[in-house]
């Protein structure tokens, strides 16, 4: 297909497919004229009392609560309900409970399939095609969701529930994560009444990056059992509470709860208890692990007995083929992984049992999602102790893994596992997360449980359904029609299919007959049991080679009769293939996909998208700010100073002046044992460390890190010298620097430290112990 031709269909779609809506509602509903009297006092008035907003007030009766649960980073084959290898009893309640659905879909990553999943529309449609922090400046990139395209949660709110939401939320705009937002975006924007969880794409699963409603908190020291703290466990606790209290004081309203967990997105972070119970397991490799699932998913009916198992990619290496050292890491790596899962699914039981213990089970609607995309192989080839690492395209040495075995899944990495675990965690597919084209990044497990309505217990259902579906069945069975207006903007037609017909009817015949998927370059294209497939590159690869992105080598699948798309057909069938590669450009052309972008570190560049910082070089803070990377200004591979006007007591004065990132990636500024220092963290890889050569003065001192790098290129080393009151007192090297992303959580902190340690040489927070006026950046 040429280019010519890819642009009338396009020029079609844009002026003869487009739809809209016919629905009516407004919401806020416009106020209503007094129905009372009024005299000239109250005895001769007539008072109208306000109704409360619950369902029933606008002729919604026994609404249900939801339960929506969203796992992270989960492949197909990983979860025990969908015959994988670990055990995971809560989804299988629910599953036993309600229904199994095996042909569900995501976006391939996070946050467009968390925009899609709460708009019910497409991710391009809602500015969403790849995460925030790579957005650009295309309608449907910009990581901005529009106000067009209003959540289910806004329509809900508006009826009466009470909506929370805890874990993770990825759907605010990078530059707008600081503490002056604006704020028109995050979770209370969305619909929520609630948040507690982190703000970003992944956090440290012990020292987390909170916020609740708008505003940073540090977690608690321990759970509220008073076991050590984890992520997971605290905001099951939290949910549970709100749970507990919305029933307790408003019993009339029903819940909405969405449940986000950090889990199991690396860092691959759980109680060591957990990984002991595993030990051994996974001691066969991923080779054995796929073959098992297979065949437990053909003994479960999970998928059709006439499936094929697709190949492992050969720059995958075979178990068998690694040297002994190698499959003992990688072995202890799948066994810290199969612990997050089974620890992620035990938190979730509790709240299945908060429910059942609050006689709420029969009404409510509990969907389980077992991944926003399919497992992760951004692990590499040999996994990771630090996930920065890939982010920052910084080979990590195998020897430093061997020697950490014992410590990972503990707080002191943030590890990942190689790639051919996550490919072996979505069996029985081809690829992983990143890749759109083919059913290991898209196809995910769903379990959904309503007793009072689906009276299905254990059954399977086979209708191919897409993310942006779950949106339009919430509304369809609660019985609420989308409105045509919220907050007087007129609002996008919902995109997706209500599943509610699969319900009580399981060889209903599908009504989501068509989808497309893009992510970074990779482009598929569903229709009537049909699949067109095209890979961009490899999900391990931090950059993918260069490529046309508009005649790629397209591949062809008859997924009625290959269920796992393991029989390509490109060749016996060019005609459908073309007919099908057409389609995609016009559903690209009607959803915003276009232009096609398959870079990835390229557009992580902060330049791309719009930044508080933009047009500054000056930028003075006060003591104890914290500023997400978003909001902070760009030092990397830039000239600069660090500027402190402090007060040095007579004695030790001791503290942190300056940092950002942690024990992940990142730098600081600080006072110890009286010496000013700058530490470089180049991502646990290599650390550089600039030390004044006498203890500083005391009083009213100013002191000063200078910073004059190489070059304005990536990895460009440089020069660091230190001041105190302009006299030069330490000078070194930072050979090499950070070149894309400092951290994904951590923040920048002045006159403390967050999070975790950018050196472990100091005990946290390290608060300045002397008094700090003011930090200074200036940018050269």
């Amino acid at each position: 297909m040429n280019c010519v031709s890819r642009t009338l269909v396009a020029t079609i779609v844009i002026f003869g497919l487009l739809n809209t809506g016919n629905a009516q509602e407004q919401l806020p509903r416009p106020e209503e004229a007094f129905k009372g009297k009024i005299g000239l006092t109250y005895k001769d008035s007539v008072a109208v009392k306000p109704e409360l907003k619950i369902p029933q007030n606008f002729g919604i009766e026994n609404a249900p609560n939801i339960l929506l649960v969203l796992i992270d980073d989960c492949g197909y084959g990983q979860m025990g309900t969908f015959g994988g290898g670990i055990p995971t009893p809560s989804m299988d309640r629910v599953a036993d409970n309600g229904l199994r659905y095996n042909r569900f879909h995501t976006t391939a990553l996070c946050s467009p399939t968390r925009a899609a999943l709460l708009t019910g529309r497409n991710h391009h449609s809602v500015a969403s095609g790849v995460i925030g922090e790579a957005g650009t400046g295309f309608p449907g990139y910009s990581g901005i969701i529009p106000p067009t395209a209003g959540t289910f949660a806004e329509i809900l709110r508006e009826y009466g529930y009470m909506n929370a939401w805890f874990g993770k939320n990825h759907n605010v705009p990078d530059w707008e994560t600081s503490i002056v937002g604006p704020f028109d975006r995050w979770s209370s924007a969305l619909g929520f009444d609630y948040f507690y969880g982190f703000v970003g794409g992944d956090t440290d699963q012990f020292h987390p990056a909170l916020v609740e409603g708008k505003k940073r908190i540090e977690p608690p020291e321990t759970n509220e059992d008073g076991s050590p703290y984890h992520f997971t466990t605290d905001i099951t606790d939290k949910a549970i509470r709100m749970m507990r209290a919305s029933k307790a004081v408003a019993p009339q309203r029903p819940f909405f709860v969405y449940f986000a967990t950090g889990a199991t997105h690396a860092p691959h972070q759980v109680p060591e208890e957990w990984i002991n119970k595993f030990k051994g397991q996974f001691d066969s490799g991923w080779d054995v692990y796929r073959k098992e699932t297979f065949e437990r998913q053909k003994k479960m009916g999970i998928i059709p007995e006439n499936t094929k198992l697709t190949e492992r990619p050969e720059s995958l290496a075979a178990w068998d083929s690694l040297p002994e050292d190698k499959r003992k890491v990688f072995s202890r790596m799948m066994e810290v992984f199969a612990a997050f899962t089974a620890h992620t699914d035990h938190e979730i039981g509790r709240l299945l049992d908060t429910i059942d213990e609050m006689g709420e089970k029969e009404n409510t609607i509990v969907i389980y999602m077992a991944g926003d995309n399919g497992s992760s192989a951004e692990g590499g080839l040999n996994g990771l102790l630090n996930e920065m690492t890939f982010f920052n395209a910084i080979p990590e040495p195998f020897d430093k893994t061997l020697a950490a075995i014992d410590e990972i899944g503990s707080d002191k990495h943030y590890n990942h596992f190689p790639a051919a675990w996550a490919h072996a965690m979505d069996s029985p597919f081809q690829w992983t997360k990143q890749i759109a084209s083919h059913f290991g990044g898209t196809r995910n497990g769903l379990a959904i449980s309503w007793p009072k309505k689906i009276k299905a217990q254990g059954e399977i259902r086979d209708q191919f359904h897409h993310v942006i579906d779950i949106a339009p069945t919430l509304l369809e069975v609660i019985g609420i029609e989308p409105p045509s207006q919220i907050n007087g903007i007129a609002q996008k037609p919902i995109e997706g299919v209500s599943m509610a017909y699969t319900f009580d009817d399981a060889k209903a015949e599908d009504r989501h007959t068509t989808q497309y998927f893009e992510m970074l370059g990779n482009q598929g294209i569903y229709h009537d049991g049909w699949m067109a497939s095209a890979l961009r590159g490899e999900p391990w690869l931090s950059e993918s080679p260069p490529i046309d992105l508009l005649n790629m080598p397209w591949e062809l699948y008859n997924i009625e009769e290959d269920f796992s798309q393991a029989n390509n057909l490109a060749k016996e069938n060019p005609e459908k293939l073309d007919e099908m590669v057409k389609l995609f450009f016009a559903e690209a052309a009607r959803y915003n996909v276009l232009p096609l972008d398959g870079r990835k570190t390229e557009r992580l560049n902060v330049n791309n998208r719009p930044s508080l910082t933009q047009g500054r070089t000056t930028f003075t803070y006060p003591n104890l700010l914290r500023l997400p990377e978003g909001a902070s200004p760009d030092l990397k591979h830039r000239s600069h100073e660090i500027i402190a006007n402090v007060i040095i007591a007579e004695g030790s004065t001791d503290g942190m002046i300056f940092t950002q990132g942690g024990r992940f990636a990142g730098y600081g500024l600080y006072v110890k044992d009286g010496k000013l220092v700058y530490h470089y963290n180049l991502a646990g890889v290599e650390r550089f460390e600039i030390k004044s050569d006498k203890v500083i003065p005391t009083g009213e001192v100013q002191l000063k890190a200078v910073y004059k790098t190489d070059s304005d290129k990536p990895f460009a080393g440089a020069d660091v010298t230190l001041f105190a009151n302009d006299k030069q007192i330490g000078k070194g090297r930072v050979e090499k620097s950070i070149p894309n992303r400092v951290t994904l959580d951590e923040t920048l902190d002045i006159g403390f430290d967050t999070g975790t340690p950018v050196s472990e040489e100091y005990e946290m927070p390290f608060k300045f112990s002397g008094q700090l006026k003011t930090v200074t950046i200036e940018l050269k």
